[in-house]
């Protein structure tokens, strides 16, 4: 279903898709270079309820839509927090093809 094109059409799917986790790599990648900044990310402790929704097939265009769900302060270092947000990866349709809710840890404004 993935690089086979007449086992594909016989599949489920009824022709090529990605891998999910090649969908996941490239929205790691969005991700990166839009919404994280060189600056003040510092690291990611983890993502929760990752989901595939629909196939992405060959053609796609796909964009991100992030959405902060909560920030926390770090209670043991003050320059930091948790950023939890939910990420929306939508093809070029606006359907809605993959969610996750990553965590990131960024370094707080105005701390040193």
């Amino acid at each position: 279903m993935h690089v086979d094109p007449e086992a594909a059409a016989r599949g489920r799917f009824g022709g090529l898709v990605a891998s999910g986790w090649h969908a996941a790599a490239l929205t790691m990648r969005l991700i990166a270079e839009y919404f994280l900044s060189k600056g003040t990310s510092l690291a990611s402790p983890g993502i929760d309820e990752l989901r595939w929704l629909k196939p992405v097939r060959p053609g796609d265009v796909l964009h991100i839509r992030v959405t902060v769900l909560d920030a926390t302060p770090s209670r043991s270092r003050p320059d930091r927090g948790v950023v939890r947000t939910l990420v929306a990866v939508l093809n070029q349709d606006r359907d809605v093809v993959m969610s996750l809710k990553p965590m990131n840890i960024f370094r707080r404004r105005g701390q040193p």
